[in-house]
């Protein structure tokens, strides 16, 4: 639920680089997810098939630069069916022709997508900013996705990141749920050999550091070479969450009260408005675990588009909680997909 939810501080300065580690094991397969590739591929690909039998996903049109995507990472056999209408369109942009870079008119400046930056909260470890994965690659069932290591190398020469040792980098769920379908995605486009991922862990940060981490990374996020994934649950409701909110006079069910509550906050996402996001969680105090790596996000491509970078369309394209929530007894976690788009 909550971003930070432990005191260990388990994270390298600036200075120690050199305390890398070869690769992140996939810690949560096999219980979050299934553990073999032949079991794995098949889920995947049956979510992925729902997926283009849904009207929802023409809500993206063919043909469009897809620059982001907002998905879950729960357990799949919560939110696997959610996430896949996010990762639909990553498996399109990685199979999509090169894009042009605007900031130059020369021919060299055709490139194609080869790296994917994973924003992602911590659930376990206090953190009062933001650390790189220190591995070199990450491990699926499906394969070794490769760490876009010269990306790492730059952020950690504004000495502002951090980097997470090996033992917080597996205990962490939110940016391994998405790997797999990240590697799913670029064995169907058939760019393995062609991306590299770098996830970020987003510590439980003031709006004053989210927007410092988004201006910090809004030059990176804007090129058209990366993609940028941000991964959060939505509302946690019930007992075991602490978090109880109804309509107060308990006419509405309370289900529909959670989704309105998370659309509410969705609104604030598709229009690109981390200030009013920040007041919409201040108010609600709505349980959203990826609230932190949204915000930063926001931050960046809110900023981008006044600076006059870059424009894009947040729309959100999918909708779920895990069961309806009809007393107080019970409890759920909601999941949303969005994918960002350049816009024409």
């Amino acid at each position: 639920m909550g971003s930070s939810n432990s005191r260990n501080n388990n994270h390298k300065s600036s200075n120690e680089m050199e305390g890398g580690y070869p690769v992140r094991r996939a810690t949560h397969a096999g219980s979050w997810y299934e553990g073999t590739e032949r079991e794995l591929d098949a889920v995947l690909t049956q979510n992925l098939a729902e997926v283009t039998k849904d009207e929802l996903s023409v809500a993206v049109p063919e043909g469009t630069v897809v620059r982001g995507l907002v998905g879950p990472h729960a357990g799949y056999s919560y939110s696997g069916p959610t996430a896949a209408y996010a990762y639909h369109h990553l498996t399109a942009a990685l199979r999509a022709p090169p894009q042009t870079n605007s900031s130059s008119s020369s021919s060299s400046s055709i490139v194609l997508v080869d790296t994917i930056l994973i924003l992602h909260p911590s659930h376990h470890t206090y953190l009062d900013g933001c650390a790189v994965s220190g591995a070199s690659s990450l491990a699926t069932p499906l394969g070794n996705l490769t760490v876009a290591s010269d990306l790492r190398a730059e952020l950690w020469a504004t000495k502002e990141f951090t980097m997470m040792d090996q033992e917080t980098d597996e205990n962490e769920h939110s940016g391994e749920l998405h790997y797999p379908y990240i590697a799913k995605a670029m064995k169907d486009a058939d760019a393995f050999d062609r991306i590299r991922v770098l996830p970020i862990m987003v510590g439980g940060i003031n709006t004053k550091k989210e927007e410092h981490f988004g201006t910090l990374l809004k030059d990176i996020i804007v090129r058209p070479n990366i993609i940028t994934i941000a991964s959060t649950d939505f509302c946690h409701w019930g007992k075991r969450f602490q978090y109880q909110p109804t309509d107060g006079d308990k006419k509405q069910p309370i289900f529909e009260h959670i989704s309105e509550l998370d659309h509410a906050g969705m609104t604030h996402i598709e229009l690109q408005q981390p200030g009013a996001f920040a007041t919409y969680l201040k108010r609600t105090q709505n349980t959203i675990c990826g609230r932190h790596p949204l915000a930063v996000w926001l931050y960046a491509i809110s900023q981008n588009k006044k600076d006059g970078k870059e424009c894009l369309n947040v729309k959100f394209v999918r909708y779920a909680q895990s069961s309806q929530v009809r007393s107080m007894r019970d409890s759920s976690v909601s999941y949303a997909s969005a994918v960002a788009t350049k816009a024409s």
